[in-house]
């Protein structure tokens, strides 16, 4: 899927039922991709749409909560972005569906945001530098290697000292840093990962946004 095959605005009228869009995966979820005006957004499209039954694609200010509901989507991925999740329209408001939603980069700084974490400088700026990380092997990590080669593209983190209580560290960088790159709610279906799992820096990106969608099936 190219972006040029998807709407971002609203679908008002479409045939395809709002902008939905068949995808290609045997899952029979329905994930919608809320576009933080990021370039990467696209990449994480053709991901979902490789394993999802239909995806739909919305601009964080073309949609809001109320709008997300209707949509009814089983799942909802918030993509990366520039800026701060306070910027980032309906991003945080996602964080309070009880449905699966997976945060990405800007959209896993979202997640902690809405808990109540502090999102601040990361150590170092990274673009486009790979990173190895360790992880908890569960969720979106399930059946992945213990120690995973990602993509980074950041200058905000989250700190781990002011993670809330109902959020756990999933995956952090292997070196002396210790920067926090997963996280998963205690309570409710959402995990966030500060990395790019569509980046090609990340091998093993698919897997992850396959396991993704596999948890919208089953919920």
């Amino acid at each position: 899927m190219t972006a040029g095959e998807s709407d971002t605005t609203g679908g008002e009228g479409d045939e395809s039922d709002a902008g939905w869009r068949p995808g290609a995966g045997e899952s029979d979820a329905r994930v919608l991709v809320v576009d933080n005006y990021d370039s990467f957004a696209y990449n994480l499209v053709q991901y979902v749409g490789e394993v999802a039954g239909a995806v739909a694609v919305r601009r964080n200010d073309a949609v809001d909560l109320a709008g997300i509901r209707a949509l009814d989507p089983d799942g909802v991925v918030v993509s990366p972005g520039p800026g701060t999740p306070a910027e980032a329209g309906v991003s945080l408001d996602a964080f309070e569906l009880d449905r699966p939603v997976f945060g990405v980069c800007l959209g896993h700084q979202a997640l902690c945001a809405s808990g109540g974490s502090r999102v601040g400088h990361a150590p170092e700026v990274v673009h486009g530098k790979p990173s190895t990380i360790t992880h908890d092997g569960a969720g979106v990590f399930a059946g992945l290697p213990d120690r995973l080669r990602v993509g980074r593209y950041h200058s905000l983190c989250v700190e781990r000292e002011a993670l809330p209580d109902g959020l756990v560290e999933t995956a952090r960088t292997e070196d002396e840093r210790e920067v926090v790159m997963g996280v998963r709610h205690r309570e409710k279906p959402h995990v966030g990962v500060q990395f790019h799992p569509e980046s090609i820096l990340t091998p093993r990106g698919k897997a992850l946004v396959r396991n993704f969608v596999e948890v919208c099936e089953d919920e």
